[in-house]
């Protein structure tokens, strides 16, 4: 890949015309196994020399080039298609750098760049026309020393660093919560699957499908559900048959102004202002509305907070299993623990959604950022003249771009992490592979075993399957013990055993001595006696 071609391979070969070619892979048929090696022609010859350059620029770029906004998959899309992050390694320095144009920080940032990069400019400009008309004092005066910029810049990169670094706390504190709800819905999934006799099918199916809908209905709650259509959006025609009216479920933020003074109003004079909320719909058969059942998708869709009351009804589900065997307040609990952990995300992400950064410490930061770049140009003009624009460009755009990193990743949840991703990797965990996941709660031991007791064999004569490989070839009827042939006296040794043994060895010694008595031929005067 990236402009390279494969001189020796192990592939199979064809073999090349007299004409000029370049080198290409193909997939064989389906029915063969490996890949083919064969030559196509060159369309033109500017082609192999396109090609000979990617192969000498090979060494700095380190790779093929990658588009910014593409979503990398580890595995292919038929296999569920587990998305990554991409990654960019220092070998990559030159397509980061080429691909400047359509970095999402810069676009965010484009217009204090250019009004920096202006004013730079225009300090340049007026500066070399002040000595050219033979002002030079005048020139002189407009610069400033460089020491003041050196002494405050220190405390303006400790503003910029100490709110980066606070923006991802919260962003790296978002990510371990739906980690956990990941965890949790695993385990609960789990533990249900367990009890399957005591819970019942039916009730582990709601089950399981309101607990892969709970990631979904979090994800609407702290960002605005963008499949929502207004209800008189005259551009998408509703079909009440299979829509769902609902209204828009979001969790507020500390700085909305609007709510603070509703809030006020009915503390102070017990009346509420509060305006008629917008009316939306969704489709039935999307996401997670399909998910419930027709009675839940109703009552979910006019909760005022929708993650929470599919929390409530799992409590509820799971607490009127009755007690039985295998079931009793102590496996009920556990399951409800893990219910209150998804419970607890709820409120783990409002906080990071509706607290922001303190408005005085953010303003402060950009208005120091902002007086110190507009006064940067005038100690610089001195030593640099022309070159202050470009100068100032550079060292505007790290500075704000440090600034706004911190204001994206301030809120991950408003696009710096892909909720969908996750909220899909729970559902496909709990429900998608749900066919080959139940073949983990079937031990192969217990299989044989049951077959075995099928077939009439007492279970003592069961020989259990865990010996070592050296003993699978022996006969199991060695291994048998009969407990009835035993007899345990006071002092715990086996009796009968004994006896038998005892009259087994008295026998032989008889015939031992009646052979030697027929040999010397008077057996009333042997003396002979068995070891």
């Amino acid at each position: 890949s990236g402009g390279r071609s494969t001189s020796t391979s192990t592939f199979q070969s064809v073999q090349p015309s007299s004409t000029s070619s370049s080198t290409s892979l193909d997939m064989a048929p389906a029915t063969s196994n490996y890949i083919q090696l064969f030559t196509k022609p060159d369309k033109d010859q500017s082609d192999i020399q396109t090609n000979e350059n990617s192969r000498w620029l090979s060494w700095m770029t380190g790779g093929t080039p990658r588009g910014v906004a593409d979503v990398k998959m580890r595995d292919p899309d038929a296999l569920g298609g587990i998305p990554r992050a991409d990654r960019y390694a220092s070998r990559d320095w030159l397509h980061n750098t080429l691909n400047l144009a359509n970095s999402a920080i810069l676009k965010s940032i484009r217009f204090p760049v250019l009004f920096m990069t202006f004013w730079g400019t225009a300090i340049s400009l007026v500066h070399r026309q002040l000595k050219i008309n033979g002002m030079t004092e005048v020139a002189t005066r407009m610069c400033i020393p460089t020491q003041s910029h050196s002494l405050t810049v220190s405390a303006l990169g400790l503003l910029l660093v100490f709110r980066t670094n606070s923006a991802y706390q919260r962003f790296a504190e978002g990510r371990k919560i739906w980690e956990e709800i990941l965890s949790v819905a695993r385990d609960l999934s789990r533990l249900g699957k367990l009890y399957e006799k005591q819970i019942g099918v039916a009730k582990l199916r709601r089950v399981n499908r309101l607990l892969a809908a709970f990631p979904y209905l979090l994800r609407f709650r702290i960002k605005p559900n963008s499949i929502m259509r207004k209800i008189d959006d005259p551009e998408v025609e509703r079909d009440p048959k299979d829509s769902l009216i609902l209204y828009q479920d979001h969790a507020t933020s500390d700085s909305d102004m609007e709510a603070a003074a509703v809030a006020s109003d009915e503390e102070t004079t017990g009346m509420s202002r509060r305006k008629p909320r917008e009316l939306y719909w969704v489709d039935k058969g999307t996401l997670p509305w399909r998910l419930l059942t027709p009675e839940a998708m109703g009552d979910c869709a006019r909760s005022q907070n929708r993650p929470l009351w599919v929390c409530d009804r799992l409590s509820k589900e799971i607490h009127s299993v009755p007690d039985q065997d295998n079931w009793t307040a102590r496996e009920r609990l556990t399951l409800l623990s893990k219910v209150e952990k998804l419970s607890g995300t709820i409120g783990a992400c409002e906080r990071i959604h509706q607290t922001v950064v303190p408005l005085n410490y953010a303003r402060h930061a950009l208005r120091s950022l902002t007086m110190w770049l507009l006064s940067l140009p005038f100690a610089l003009v001195k030593d640099t003249k022309l070159m202050t624009g470009p100068i100032l460009f550079v060292i505007s755009w790290m500075l704000f771009g440090v600034y706004e990193i911190g204001y994206s990743i301030e809120d991950p949840f408003q696009g710096t992490l892909r909720l969908s991703i996750l909220c899909d990797a729970i559902r496909r965990d709990v429900l998608g592979d749900e066919l080959i996941r139940n073949t983990a709660f079937i031990l192969d031991k217990e299989a044989t075993k049951e077959s075995s007791l099928g077939e009439g064999k007492s279970e003592a004569t069961v020989i259990d399957d865990d010996f070592d490989e050296e003993y699978e070839d022996d006969d199991p009827d060695d291994f048998a013990v009969e407990i009835e042939d035993i007899v345990i006296d006071e002092l715990g040794n086996a009796v009968e055993v004994m006896q038998e043994e005892c009259s087994l060895d008295e026998k032989e010694d008889a015939d031992f001595v009646a052979a030697v008595d027929s040999v010397n031929g008077d057996s009333s005067k042997s003396k002979v006696h068995a070891p």
